[in-house]
């Protein structure tokens, strides 16, 4: 589409899966590739994909519960997930996450179970939970001693980057700037790290956070992560207070820039973007009111191509 900032692209990740949002690439391949996993370790052999919903895996699968903390469209995908290949999920929300999503979980299966204010809240409950019941722990945040699972997930999202590098390199017109929204940064990162290491030609890199959960930016310029300290954010699956330990370390050796925008911004993205045909929310609009916010910081310049990616869907 055109815009004040150039040409820019947009990567619409509102229908992937029929799930809604980026989110279902990663919760979905974890579950497949953990259920691999115990298969392999089982059994001694290796899963073909399309052995994956055969009657002997789900039989395997059944043993399994899957439990994860989510802002909403992460326990979609691994609710799906888990009901695709005969698994069980267990998602623990907070007081903030829209009730819409208590209706799209129960209907893919898993049980929802409301824990805590916030984000952080419910994660503690998650881990708690997977500790106490002996299920699997399927969360898109890392931490220290916690990065096998979240990496997984984060090669999922990788496939967003593959398409559209094979895109760009068919035209031979590659983006100069790519704005990626962050919550604990799991898309991010993984964007980050196949633009920087597949791309043809490097675009600058700029992480889009909302004002009041700036982590990524905070853990950057502290060197290591650190706890953000804000209110409560209208961009509900991006106000993360705690990073991802694998995304900030990825992120310090990328080279990237950071960018805050504060609520009205996301919300003045929104109606923009449903002028332009592209309904969404606030936090899958972050990416578009991060260029925005550039643009006006910025001066402008020749043959701008700014790439956005319209995360989800509208509720």
């Amino acid at each position: 589409m055109s815009d004040n900032c150039g040409t820019v692209l947009v990567k619409d990740e509102r229908q992937r899966m029929g799930l809604g949002s980026f989110k279902a690439l990663g919760g979905v391949y974890a579950v497949a590739a953990l259920i691999s996993n115990r298969w392999q370790s089982r059994y001694g052999d290796t899963l073909a994909p399309e052995e994956l919903t055969s009657a002997r895996v789900k039989d395997l699968a059944r043993e399994l519960t899957f439990v994860c903390a989510s802002a909403g469209n992460h326990g979609f995908a691994v609710a799906a997930g888990a009901q695709l290949f005969g698994a069980k999920a267990r998602v623990h929300l907070s007081s903030k996450v829209p009730a819409e999503y208590n209706h799209l979980l129960t209907e893919k299966g898993a049980t929802v179970v409301q824990s805590g204010t916030d984000y952080e809240a419910s994660m503690a409950a998650a881990m708690a939970d997977a500790e106490n019941e002996n299920a699997v722990l399927l969360s898109d945040s890392s931490w220290n001693g916690y990065s096998d699972i979240p990496s997984i997930v984060m090669e999922g999202y990788t496939v967003m980057a593959e398409e559209l590098r094979s895109v760009f390199a068919q035209q031979d017109a590659w983006p100069t700037h790519v704005f990626l929204q962050a919550g604990v940064g799991g898309l991010a990162a993984a964007m980050t790290y196949m633009i920087r290491t597949s791309w043809q030609e490097q675009p600058e890199v700029i992480i889009v956070e909302p004002t009041a959960a700036p982590c990524l930016r905070q853990s950057s310029e502290a060197g290591g992560a650190v706890t953000a300290i804000g209110p409560e954010s209208n961009m509900g699956r991006l106000d993360c207070k705690d990073p991802s330990h694998i995304a900030v370390a990825v992120l310090a050796a990328s080279g990237v820039q950071y960018i805050e925008v504060s609520d009205q911004a996301a919300d003045d993205a929104v109606s923009a973007l449903d002028v332009l045909g592209y309904p969404t929310t606030p936090s899958g609009a972050a990416g578009y009111a991060g260029l925005q916010e550039w643009c006006r910081e910025n001066e402008s310049i020749p043959n701008l191509r700014p790439l956005i990616i319209l995360g989800e869907a509208a509720l």
